[in-house]
């Protein structure tokens, strides 16, 4: 009896209850029996007030976000209102096109013939021809961008919609510029201005070769004139990106240059895309070693992605053309990007410029270099640059063999000579 009580704790009994009434005895684990549901009940109410709360906080950020993609598309609503999503007649086409299109109307009579076929865009044929000036001055070479006859309506629209935007985007010295379009009568066309001798790429592949120099054109390039390509490229991606643009595929097969080394930026449909719908397309087909990591993650891209791009495009130019990662291929490059591999120093680059690379790819978009600190190294290394030794690299490139290496299938290889 001694050894049961020591084992049991005393019972508690209630008022009015006889020591023998078990029904009124309150043991001392009352405790647990009250306490315990009473924390539960409380810790989930807090639990369901954090709820509410963080889904309160999204609901919040959610029209956030709704009201400034709607401020957008207002202050955008004359380019994004070119054609009606919902009716793609012909004839509405036409008829809700946008207002500045009539301000870069010309008369097709000006547009001298015949026209001499450059090669095959995306919307159409790429002609060159002369523009007839009007005013007794001289006339001007340009490149004609026509409308297929055969296109569907969306076309139609796409292929307006993107003159519009030259014309919203204004001119810039680094930016081919659109002089006019013919919308009144078929084929519909773009009239811009010429650039010789053209494509950047295939200037670097012929500067390999040993060619006399002919019509002005000199077929080298030095150290100096290199600094001389990144920096103009810079400011035209500067402008792009204060007007909240991003390139998404800078690559020498979207610059043009001319003979005086002045280059021309190219290759903006994605911008287009990304001013008419107010973000840059996840998925938009492009080159796989020239995206940057965060592109290849398919998630959101920003300027400091056309940094990384533009570190591949130093690279290109040091190498006259060299298609970048030559042992990976395409589709292993993210796995390659994941390891912490970057390309190495080719043998002709100084340790400046291939430092000012480096600091282009670094994999963090946030620890990345901005384009305002690439100008300021670009224009440190432009000083003590060479501008007499050109830059030779004697073997000669295979453009079949360029398209597998680098992965290029998915664009052609062609002198599109317009900004888009």
């Amino acid at each position: 009896m001694m050894d049961d009580q020591r084992v049991r704790l005393p019972a508690r009994t209630l008022l009015d209850c006889s020591s023998t009434d078990r029904l009124c005895e309150v043991r001392t684990y009352q405790y647990e029996v009250i306490v315990i549901p009473v924390l539960l009940v409380g810790v989930t109410l807090i639990l369901v007030a954090i709820i509410l709360w963080l889904r309160f906080r999204g609901l919040k950020s959610s029209k956030k976000r709704a009201k400034a993609e709607y401020y957008f598309q207002e202050s955008h609503r004359k380019v994004n209102s070119v054609i009606n999503l919902e009716d793609l007649s012909l004839d509405s086409v036409l008829r809700t096109r946008d207002p500045s299109l009539l301000t870069l109307e010309i008369p097709c009579e000006r547009i001298s013939k015949p026209l001499k076929l450059m090669g095959e865009g995306r919307f159409g044929p790429i002609y060159r021809t002369v523009l007839k000036d009007t005013d007794g001055r001289k006339d001007r070479d340009i490149v004609v961008k026509q409308l297929k006859g055969t296109a569907e309506p969306c076309e139609v629209r796409a292929f307006l919609q993107r003159a519009a935007f030259q014309a919203w985007l204004g001119t810039h010295s680094n930016l081919v510029e659109i002089l006019g379009c013919c919308t009144e009568t078929k084929p519909f066309c773009t009239v811009s201005e010429c650039v010789e001798p053209g494509s950047l790429l295939k200037f670097l592949w012929d500067c390999r070769r040993d060619f006399v120099p002919m019509d002005g054109i000199v077929y080298d390039i030095t150290e100096c004139q290199i600094y001389t390509i990144a920096l103009q490229t810079l400011t035209a991606l500067d402008f792009l990106h204060e007007r909240k643009l991003v390139h998404g595929d800078v690559a020498a097969r979207n610059v043009l240059i001319q003979r005086d080394f002045t280059i021309k930026l190219t290759g903006l449909g994605g911008a287009c895309d990304m001013y008419t719908r107010g973000n840059f397309p996840a998925r938009r087909p492009a080159p796989l070693k020239w995206m940057s990591p965060e592109r290849l993650l398919h998630l959101p891209i920003t300027e400091k992605s056309d940094v990384w791009s533009f570190g591949i495009l130093l690279y290109e130019m040091i190498t006259l053309g060299a298609p970048p990662y030559p042992e990976v291929p395409p589709s292993s490059i993210l796995q390659h990007l994941q390891r912490g591999n970057i390309m190495k120093r080719p043998p002709n680059c100084k340790q400046h410029l291939y430092n000012i690379m480096k600091v282009c790819w670094i994999w963090k978009a946030s620890d990345r270099i901005s384009v305002p600190e690439v100008q300021r190294k670009l224009q440190s290394g432009k000083k003590s640059s060479n501008d007499r030794t050109v830059v030779q690299i004697p073997e000669l490139i295979v453009p079949d063999l360029y398209e597998g290496v680098a992965g290029t299938e998915v664009v052609k290889l062609e002198s599109d000579y317009t900004v888009l």
